[in-house]
């Protein structure tokens, strides 16, 4: 078996799995905050796509996010540049998902170009270092598994607990 083919199957599962929580959610549930210092599932599931574009298209394609190129900034009315990382707690939770379809279509855009990417990257490069900000070096391989499957499997789980603190049901 070829680690392309573990990584495609991690990260199809974990975005299937994100876009189920999300499909039975409505905008005000996805924009919902608990308290204290966390954010909402909408804000979690934004970043994660925001996250995946940025990774695959800015620093392994060297190319502009589909997040730019495709209008999906202003088709949801969110920063044009950031995508969570770094940002105060504040401006966090002051993201707001104005459409959930629209997140949800962003996602499979996304994923459909993460999954393309990782099925067809030179398996030669997987141990090649890349500056990641603000994580530093690392192998190309720990960036597909660490930021494209793990880090979106740990915010799935954040929106799974938002959801149960809702009283909905969520998968597991």
């Amino acid at each position: 078996m070829d680690l392309r083919d573990v990584l495609v199957d991690g990260i199809t599962q974990m975005t299937d799995w994100m876009d189920e929580a999300l499909a039975s959610m409505t905008t005000d549930q996805v924009n919902w905050l608990p308290e204290g210092k966390t954010t909402s599932a909408g804000f979690s599931a934004w970043h994660i796509y925001r996250t995946n574009d940025n990774i695959v298209n800015f620093v392994m394609k060297k190319q502009k996010p589909l997040w730019m190129t495709e209008g999906w900034a202003e088709r949801m009315g969110l920063p044009p540049v950031e995508q969570g990382t770094g940002m105060s707690l504040d401006v966090a939770r002051g993201i707001v998902i104005n459409d959930v379809a629209n997140l949800r279509e962003y996602g499979k855009v996304v994923t459909a170009d993460t999954l393309d990417f990782v099925k067809n990257v030179d398996p030669e490069s997987f141990g090649e270092i890349q500056a990641i900000k603000p994580l530093g070096e690392m192998p190309k391989y720990r960036i597909y598994r660490q930021i494209l499957m793990t880090h979106g499997f740990m915010h799935l789980g954040e929106i799974n607990l938002i959801k149960g603190m809702m009283g909905l049901q969520f998968s597991i």
